[in-house]
């Protein structure tokens, strides 16, 4: 079955689908009030230095696509449930093969891409749905989301923004179903392959029976593999070449170099 995102964004109709979320409950403790006066020995708030908070766990994810690398970081920790489900598509290799088959080109470097596993007998059952209220994620660029289409029936298909778009995220004051799609990671590496991929011929024809014509690409992407990536580090950025200074000598194009 053919799953759609369906953007909530003016250039695209959307019809989201969404669900309420429970509030926390706090507690407040009691203290013991000094018999006698204390000397105030507690530094002043000026000298106290906020501890860093550490970062959420996350898990890299490699895909070696056949227009290059696009490498995920995925909340483990913040979405554990659909970081668990998609790693265990990328473990039993079921991902391997897998195409983009699917792009939304709103505008320069603005719209999305889509990938998801076609064969039915590869697909493990839905999972529970963990709406951006409870992960604390949202739908801006380079997020790496789950497509679905009513609450609970996410499976495998995911797609990655190349812009922001948090209308997609949850929004509990919004009537019915109102807990938008799942974000579980962002791109580390490969945005530009994202654009490209994004930027690729659609087809005229396909997607018609699912209301996705003019969303599918005419040469879908190949993913070749998708592995965990525990060793990733960050490609150095690219060297730039200062441009020359009206005030620097010609170069001399007569010189010779003789060899002795």
């Amino acid at each position: 079955m053919m799953i759609a995102i369906r953007v909530a964004m003016a250039a695209v109709v959307a019809v989201m689908m969404m669900a309420p979320v429970i509030g926390q409950a706090q507690q407040m403790g009691e203290g013991v009030a000094p018999s006698a006066p204390v000397a105030n020995t507690a530094p002043a708030a000026s000298e106290l230095s906020e501890v860093p908070k550490p970062k959420p766990a996350i898990v890299i994810v490699t895909l070696e696509t056949a227009e290059g690398p696009i490498v995920l970081a995925l909340e483990k920790e913040r979405a554990p449930l659909t970081t668990k489900n998609f790693l265990r598509y990328v473990d039993t290799k079921r991902l391997d093969g897998v195409n983009f088959y699917r792009a939304v080109n709103m505008s320069d470097e603005y719209g999305l891409v889509q990938a998801g596993v076609r064969d039915p007998r590869k697909l493990f059952p839905p999972i529970a749905h963990e709406p951006t209220s409870q992960t604390g994620l949202s739908h801006v660029r380079g997020a790496v989301s789950m497509a679905r289409a009513a609450e609970g029936t996410a499976r495998n298909d995911f797609f990655i923004l190349a812009g922001d778009m948090t209308a997609l995220d949850a929004n509990p004051d919004a009537p019915g179903d109102n807990s938008g799609f799942a974000v579980f990671g962002h791109v580390l590496e490969g945005m530009d392959v994202v654009v490209k991929i994004m930027k690729s011929p659609i087809s005229p024809t396909l997607g018609a029976k699912h209301g996705m014509q003019g969303q599918m690409l005419a040469n879908p992407v190949r993913i070749v593999s998708a592995r965990r990536t525990p060793d990733y580090k960050p490609s150095p950025p690219p060297e730039t070449v200062p441009a020359p200074s009206p005030d620097d000598p010609e170069p001399d194009t007569g010189a010779q170099i003789i060899a002795e």
